[in-house]
């Protein structure tokens, strides 16, 4: 079949297309290659991708539309600024969820000034989110770490996006230092409220800046129809958000839990469309609540291959053993032997099937603990301070959940019970976790494609959305 739809994803080692048919609302996947990323040339590896997918009887229309994920860039080093740090880190972490920045730092008024400017000169970030103060709230934090920033002289960003009348005096000391910055509307703008899309999109823009300084990408970019590079984790989250939600002509499936296991994270997002129409005064404070429609927590420890000593440093050698699916007969220091082969040879492949094994089990232990940090959970305890009685839910709230959606290299190399088996022991036994009550419907992105679902997402909503329902989220489960 012809092909009038392409998808890039460029990522660190592979650049991979995905070749769609789209006429009218009715959405076809026909074909997907790769080639390893070519980094003196971005276009040549598009090229190799493109030309495995032709090899498979797919012909390309000559008005066919390119668009395109990028995770090759790694991701914008951050540091954020603020006053509360427990606020502070909320927001940065909600700002940076989707927008292709690592958040290496927070530092809030509770460091000394001295510590702040140690902070920007060791990690010389390439962005500064500035925030601090609800409207009307402190200011003069905000302006102390303005003169702080100018002090270092960086050549990282900064985003404004703190007490609105507290930006004005600070962009003007930025500038007058030739520090680049960009105002965006408070992301705190009251005690109940998180406002970031703003911030995210501003930086955004710096991911895109940043990688179209390598080589060939520039050209590529302009040859999307969009002309635009989405930041690849943030494209996958937009596919779930769609799923949950729905467009304005579709109902969505509801809430949806999204697994992404990779070599150095272990990734939970959260779409709960129940949320969305909630007000503040229900949420209540920001910073002791989870109520957002769209929520990612990122286990950076927990990796099947960047970090894997992580996972056993987490729930111990043992747990590790009692998580496999089949019996070798190994001993807790066969595990520690066999994560610290995948920390120096991060391009290991399961040799036989007892290593294959310990990966299914490693898997099964870092999907574990990255669920049950990322759900709420029963307090054990009242807290009449905070109004907190013994048994009440805490944190996110996921007990309504019916999908849960798997994506990840380790969910491609295995298939029926033995893949199933790396989730679903989770959600059989929640304890004091706020996990489905029910057990849930496990889907995998059998195709690798869910990337480029998100990105079709933003043109093509409706067509996206039915392609999802009917050939993700399955009507017959495996």
């Amino acid at each position: 079949m012809e092909a009038n739809i392409l998808v890039y994803d460029v990522g660190s080692t592979y650049t991979k297309a995905a070749a769609f048919r789209l006429e009218g609302e009715d959405l076809a996947f026909l074909g997907r290659g790769q080639h390893p990323t070519t980094l003196d040339d971005i276009g040549a590896g598009a090229r190799g991708a493109e030309e495995e997918i032709l090899r498979q009887g797919v012909t390309f229309a000559a008005d066919m539309a390119r668009y395109s994920s990028c995770s090759a860039a790694g991701g914008l080093r951050m540091v954020a600024m603020g006053f509360m740090p427990r606020v502070t880190a909320k927001a940065a972490k909600e700002v940076a969820m989707t927008a292709g920045a690592r958040v290496m730092e927070v530092v809030s008024a509770d460091e000394p000034p001295e510590f702040r400017e140690e902070v920007l000169r060791e990690i010389r970030p390439d962005i500064i989110l500035l925030s601090g103060g609800t409207d009307g709230g402190d200011m003069a934090n905000v302006l102390e770490n303005a003169d702080i920033i100018c002090s270092v002289r960086g050549e990282g960003t900064v985003i404004l996006g703190c007490n609105k009348f507290a930006q004005a005096e600070a962009a003007s000391r930025l500038k007058g230092a030739q520090i680049p910055c960009i105002r965006v509307p408070n992301i705190l703008p009251t005690i109940h409220e998180l406002n970031v899309k703003p911030a995210r999109l501003a930086i955004h823009e710096q991911f895109i800046n940043q990688i179209t300084r390598a080589k060939g990408l520039k050209e590529f970019r302009d040859a999307l129809a969009d002309k635009t590079v989405i930041p690849t984790p943030g494209a996958v989250l937009l596919a779930s958000e769609l799923l949950a939600r729905g467009s304005y002509e579709q109902e969505g499936v509801g809430g949806v839990i999204l697994v992404d296991i990779g070599g150095a994270t272990t990734d939970i997002h959260s779409a709960l469309p129940e949320l969305i129409d909630m007000n503040i005064e229900e949420k209540g404070l920001v910073v002791s609540n989870e109520k957002q429609f769209s929520y990612r927590t990122v286990e950076g420890n927990l990796g099947l291959r960047v970090s894997a000593t992580g996972i056993p440093e987490a729930v111990g050698d043992k747990a590790v053993l009692r998580a496999m699916d089949h019996d070798y007969g190994l001993e807790p220091q066969d595990v520690e032997d066999y994560v610290q082969l995948l920390e120096e040879h991060n391009d290991h492949i399961p040799a036989d099937e007892k290593e294959a094994c310990l990966d299914r089990a490693l898997a099964a232990c870092a999907v574990d603990v990255a669920l049950r940090r990322h759900a709420g959970y029963y307090a054990k305890e009242a807290d009449p301070v905070m109004g907190i009685m013994a048994g009440a839910p805490m944190g996110r709230d996921l007990r309504m959940v019916r999908q849960v959606l798997c994506v990840g290299g380790i969910f491609l190399h295995c298939q029926g019970e033995e893949r199933r088996r790396i989730v679903e022991n989770t959600f059989r036994n929640p304890g004091i976790s706020l996990l489905p009550l029910e057990e849930p419907d496990i889907w995998f992105d059998d195709q690798y494609i869910l990337y480029a679902m998100g990105v079709l997402a933003r043109h093509y909503p409706d067509a996206v959305l039915s392609y999802m329902k009917k050939n993700v989220i399955r009507k017959e489960k495996e």
